[in-house]
């Protein structure tokens, strides 16, 4: 069977499996095109527990296009707090503003043109909110089209996204939405990215042409990734009476414009220790796609909130830990220094 025709034969049983097994996702209880922007946008690299809870409280402070349009930029960058990569919220937030301006895209190409909307995005917003034919592909899409087709292109290139998305549009069935989740939910608990997958439990044990030859993990075919860049960083946590010193990043590089403890190469920030009084250190790493950060944090109390810092630090705000909490978006990276305060 040449893969196309192979690939028409997929489709039934997956919707079949998926009508039985399909995950219960907060996002799929309501399918506005406004709501599925919001998940898609927030699971863009970030795991889907971590999403769960997020997401209903970001619909319940900003329940429609109009009402986070409205809301200036502080307020969502808070609400997205924890989330990470806070361009997406930055995104989100101008998308928003389009929408309530314009009305929502109701073509791919209108989508797509959106803030922070690549063609996974648009693909995964046209098919479930839209019913359009417009495939969502992403690595778990491509890890489990490799297998079923045994289909050894790299799967980095941009060349095989293209291959493997105009090959789903021509077998795309009337139920687009429901396929295009299906897909997702066959790559994110059956065919597994890290792991054996579980055949067993898989709709396409039968035609699977990887299974078939007992090579389920010689796919998906990838280019060698690169190591990350390490920066090894000191963070200083000032406490003055019952406030904190936290600072606002630059406007460019990573965590752009976004409030966090002050933060410098390590070893550059060492004549402020002695400012005060060390209180405690604490070591911590953040990965981020490109970069490892490796930090050891100082707790340092000090007597006045006047102290100059300048020119390492960026001017400082003293803030309660109520204060931080209420209205400061302050980042995942952060997380172990924030215990300090907490």
């Amino acid at each position: 069977m040449d893969d196309l025709n192979l690939l028409f034969s997929a489709v039934p049983p997956l919707l079949g499996w998926y009508r039985l097994h399909k995950r219960d996702l907060p996002w799929r209880k309501q399918r506005t095109p406004y709501t599925v922007l919001v998940s898609e946008l927030m699971l863009q690299q970030t795991r889907v527990e971590a999403v769960k809870e997020r997401y209903v409280h970001f619909l319940q402070r900003f329940p429609t296009a109009e009402a986070l349009a409205d809301a200036n930029e502080e307020e969502v960058l808070k609400e997205w707090e924890g989330l990470g990569y806070y361009s997406r919220a930055r995104n989100l937030h101008k998308a928003a503003k389009i929408i309530k301006s314009e009305g929502f895209p109701q073509t791919w190409i209108g989508v797509r043109a959106l803030p922070g909307v690549g063609d996974y995005t648009a693909g995964a917003i046209c098919s479930i909110a839209l019913g359009l034919p417009s495939p969502a592909v992403d690595g778990n899409v491509l890890r489990i089209l490799t297998r079923l087709l045994a289909d050894g292109r790299n799967t980095d290139d941009i060349a095989s996204k293209k291959y493997f998305s105009k090959r789903l549009e021509v077998v795309f069935p009337k139920e687009a939405g429901e396929f295009t989740e299906a897909l997702m939910d066959l790559g994110a608990t059956v065919c597994v990215p890290n792991g054996e997958p579980m055949c067993g439990a898989c709709p396409w044990v039968s035609i699977c042409k990887a299974h078939a030859r007992g090579e389920e993990l010689l796919f998906p075919v990838r280019a060698e990734k690169k190591a990350r860049r390490v920066e090894d960083l000191s963070v200083y946590v000032f406490k003055c009476g019952e406030k904190y010193a936290i600072e606002k990043r630059p406007p460019g590089g990573l965590l752009a414009g976004l409030w966090g403890f002050p933060i410098v190469p390590l070893g550059l920030g060492e004549p402020y220790m002695k400012q005060g009084s060390l209180l405690a250190t604490k070591k911590a790493k953040h990965i981020f796609t490109h970069v490892e950060w490796r930090m050891t944090g100082y707790l340092i109390k000090v007597d006045r909130c006047e102290v100059d810092f300048a020119p390492t630090f960026a001017p400082l705000t003293w803030a309660t830990p109520e204060e931080i909490k209420a209205r400061y978006a302050i980042p995942s990276a952060f997380r172990a220094f924030k215990e300090w305060i907490e």
